[in-house]
């Protein structure tokens, strides 16, 4: 029986079709109708982007303040959530001697977690207040959130279960903590926990989406903050 030659030569040309025994004379073969319609196994039409967002089930997009050439993808969330936050980071940027973050921990996380993210964002150029460097022993936390966020543009919250337990036993009131909220300068970041379980202890601070290392990890994390504080 004879076959379509288009598999093998194409069909590019109107005379490579007539000299085919199948397709020559206008006939088609329900194998191949022409060269055109072949499609390769190896073409994609995916987008990178698109494939790293739907991880998450949730559309990511790069923000505003983006670096060239940056893959660091936002959810909507994350994206509302900062956008203040880095308002205040570009005025602030202006001021001399400042910080780039202050960093607010458990005293618990000092050698752990809160180490972990310090020396992530350091590796990226970023420069931080650090409670196990710049704070005494037994400061008041509230206090200690009030003085590092003056001496830097932004101020991150690690929110670990040391965390927790340290907010309910200072018992901070959510009048005082609405006060630094309303600043947009703090960025709660949940790591080993939840905004849920945040939310039982306070309310004002879990009712931010932050960020969270449940499904991106502390790198990724890092790398976010050190974009956002990036002028």
């Amino acid at each position: 029986m004879a076959r379509c030659t288009a598999p093998v030569y194409g069909h590019r040309t109107a005379s490579g079709r007539a000299s085919c025994p199948v397709c020559g004379g206008g006939g088609s073969y329900r194998g191949y109708n022409s060269y055109s319609s072949y499609s390769s196994p190896y073409s994609s039409s995916s987008n990178s982007s698109t494939s790293r967002s739907s991880v998450s089930g949730q559309t990511k997009t790069k923000a505003r303040w983006s670096l060239v050439g940056s893959s660091i993808l936002y959810t909507s969330a994350e994206i509302r959530t900062l956008t203040p936050v880095r308002d205040n980071v570009e005025k602030r940027s202006k001021l001399p001697d400042l910080r780039d973050v202050f960093l607010c921990h458990a005293w618990d996380d000092r050698k752990g977690a809160a180490k972990e993210l310090h020396d992530l964002l350091e590796s990226k150029g970023v420069t931080i207040w650090f409670s196990e460097k710049d704070v005494p022993l037994g400061s008041s936390l509230l206090r200690e959130i009030d003085k590092g966020l003056a001496k830097s543009r932004v101020g991150i919250v690690l929110v670990t279960p040391s965390f927790l337990k340290r907010v309910e036993g200072e018992g901070i009131a959510d009048k005082e903590l609405s006060a630094l909220l309303a600043r947009d300068l703090l960025v709660p970041i949940v790591h080993n926990t939840t905004f849920e379980d945040l939310r039982e202890v306070s309310p004002l601070l879990g009712s931010r989406s932050g960020l969270s290392t449940i499904e991106e990890s502390m790198a990724d994390v890092a790398a976010k903050i050190a974009e956002l504080v990036t002028t």
